[in-house]
C-alpha cells in the first residue's frame, strides 16, 4: 500500500509564504511524477503544479504562476511546494498526488493521493 503524506499547511496572512511537503511511504512507488492540487468546499479539485523525473517537465496552473515553485526535495518519492506571495485566495486543502505515467494537470494523470492539508491565508 503506497501512502502520501502532505506537511508544512497552516495559517499565514496574504503576502506570507508556506512550504508543503509530501513524501511517499509505504511499498516502493515507482513514480513518473507528482503533483499539487488543491479544493474549496463545493468546487472541483484545481490543478496547482506538477513535475516528471525524466523529462524535466514542470507545470503550474496560471493563477500561481510566478508565486509558486514545484522540486524534487530529497528523493525520488518526495515532492515539495514553496508558496510566496500567498493570497487569500490560495485558501484551500492541498493535495499530493503521484502518477507512474506522467504528471499532468488532470486529476486522472494520478493513481495516487495523499489526504491533504489544509492553507489558510488570511487578508
Amino acid at each position: 500500500q503506497v501512502q502520501l503524506v502532505e506537511s508544512g499547511g497552516g495559517l499565514v496572512q496574504a503576502g506570507g509564504s508556506l512550504r508543503l511537503s509530501c513524501a511517499a511511504s509505504g511499498r516502493s512507488l515507482s513514480s513518473n511524477g507528482m503533483g499539487w492540487f488543491r479544493q474549496v468546499p463545493d468546487k472541483e479539485r484545481e490543478f496547482v503544479a506538477s513535475i516528471n523525473w525524466s523529462s524535466g517537465a514542470i507545470y503550474y496552473a496560471d493563477s500561481v504562476k510566478g508565486r509558486f515553485t514545484i522540486f524534487r526535495d530529497n528523493g525520488k518519492n518526495t515532492v515539495s511546494l514553496q508558496m510566496n506571495s500567498l493570497k487569500a485566495e490560495d485558501t484551500a486543502v492541498y493535495y499530493c498526488a503521484a502518477s507512474t505515467r506522467w504528471a499532468g494537470p488532470g486529476p486522472t494523470s494520478y493513481e495516487y493521493w495523499g489526504r491533504g492539508t489544509q492553507v489558510t491565508v488570511s487578508s
